[in-house]
């Protein structure tokens, strides 16, 4: 049980210095120091006592997350609001349970008195994960004329979306979207290999070489991070 909540305390460490942009060399501290690293992180930039509550509830989500989406789904019992509903849809998202995610973000969706961007590009990632690639396709053109849309993990899922439905020219010109430098290093290795399966080695070599000089100027953490996505890349590039 201690060995749990010592990888919870630094889920929840990481999480936290990622959100709120803390200094990096936190992430040394607590990977080196687990315990004492994680009990200073707390204590100097996260705890006080209106936040300890908190805390404790995200921490013992993590170690039990049946638990959050019980308290959820009593919340929800309690008001059946549109942010309740979502909020348990999410939950059941985050552990891949797809089947009681859909219907939830369905029925918010009902609720929603206006087109809501946040519950449809949920709803992509659900539909993806599970196979549906026509119902993938059906949401994402609800939002594609959207500003967030465009160069989004939604659009590039709708471009995945497409191709399964061997709609493979819209697919790419999709897909093309997420390349972007320094970011979406695994989308991109996707997109690589979409291109490669098209025949189209050079154009598929130049996003592998970005990637792969781009992996040099990475922090280490994200070299840990995005090891085995650098590790293909660099096999592929031999096979270019």
């Amino acid at each position: 049980m201690i060995y749990y909540i010592i990888i919870a305390l630094k889920v929840f460490c990481f999480y936290h210095i990622i959100r709120y942009r803390n200094s990096y060399y936190w992430f040394f501290l607590i990977l080196f120091v687990p315990v004492v690293g994680s009990i200073i992180y707390l204590i100097t930039q996260v705890y006080n006592k209106r936040d300890a509550e908190k805390i404790t509830s995200e921490i013992t989500h993590i170690i039990n997350p049946t638990k959050k989406i019980k308290d959820l789904e009593r919340q929800l019992q309690f008001s059946e609001t549109y942010q309740n509903r979502v909020n348990l849809a999410d939950a059941y998202l985050g552990i891949k349970d797809y089947n009681n995610a859909i219907p939830h973000y369905l029925e918010a969706l009902n609720d929603s008195s206006q087109t809501d961007f946040y519950g449809i590009k949920q709803l992509i990632e659900a539909y993806f994960n599970s196979e549906d690639f026509e119902k993938v396709v059906l949401y994402a053109e609800k939002i594609k004329e959207h500003s967030e849309f465009k160069k989004s993990r939604s659009q590039f899922l709708y471009g995945l979306a497409l191709e399964r439905l061997g709609k493979v020219d819209d697919a790419e010109e999709n897909l093309k979207a997420i390349d972007i430098r320094y970011s979406f290093y695994e989308e991109r290795l996707i997109f690589a290999k979409f291109l490669m399966s098209r025949k189209k080695d050079v154009e598929a070599k130049e996003i592998l070489e970005e990637i792969q000089t781009e992996s040099q100027h990475m922090t280490k953490p994200n070299k840990r991070l995005y090891r085995a996505t650098i590790l293909e890349v660099e096999k592929l590039l031999n096979e270019v």
